[in-house]
């Protein structure tokens, strides 16, 4: 993956926020990672040496209440972040791209889950019936573990939606009620595909 930040974008993105509010360095951490979709998460090693590069340049202060060290934007750092509003208009506008990009994954994760459901459902109700009825018994157990493939694959099925769903949330990532719309109403569709197919 490409760096999220440019050279010198992660210095003028901090100032940025700062701009918003004065920020404790896990805040401005947190900040980041939300605003990044979790695609970047900076460590302490990152943000607290630039932080402290910035006090040193006179663009924040540091106030420090007993353990909590809270950093605050100056007057000549707002100057930096004012003419220099479309630089950063820029690096917002590629966070917006990478939180895309994620959204875009998850929603072509459903779509391929979706289709290879459907597909087997389709696969399951077109199989021509066999030349000789089997036995009763080998009947029931055949369709038991049919059964217990086709729970396998709405088990597994579920578990990747919820697990891509979670941790793009997770990661600070957005969630649109048309894209939860969409699987819901695919959902619906399998469903009485499968009840029809079941003659029901």
């Amino acid at each position: 993956m490409a760096p999220v930040f440019g050279h010198g974008d992660l210095r003028l993105y901090l100032l940025s926020l700062l701009d918003e509010k004065p920020l404790h360095g896990y805040g401005i951490m947190q900040a980041l990672s939300e605003r990044t979709g979790g695609t970047y998460t900076p460590s302490a090693g990152t943000i607290y040496p630039r932080l402290a590069k910035l006090e040193e340049e006179g663009l924040v202060v540091k106030t420090t209440e007993g353990r909590t060290a809270t950093y605050e934007i100056t007057d000549a750092g707002r100057t930096e972040v004012r003419e220099r509003a479309g630089d950063v208009e820029g690096i917002q506008d590629g966070l917006a791209d990478s939180v895309r990009i994620i959204a875009d994954g998850v929603r072509q994760n459903v779509r391929e889950a979706m289709k290879s459901l459907r597909a087997d459902l389709a696969a399951a109700s077109s199989a021509p019936a066999a030349e000789e009825p089997p036995h009763e018994e080998d009947a029931r157990q055949a369709s038991r573990a049919q059964q217990a493939r086709a729970e396998a694959a709405l088990n597994a099925f579920r578990g990747t939606v919820r697990a891509d769903l979670r941790t793009h949330v997770a990661r600070g990532g957005s969630l649109s009620s048309e894209l939860v719309d969409a699987l819901q109403r695919d959902i619906d569709g399998v469903a009485a595909r499968l009840r029809e197919a079941l003659g029901r």
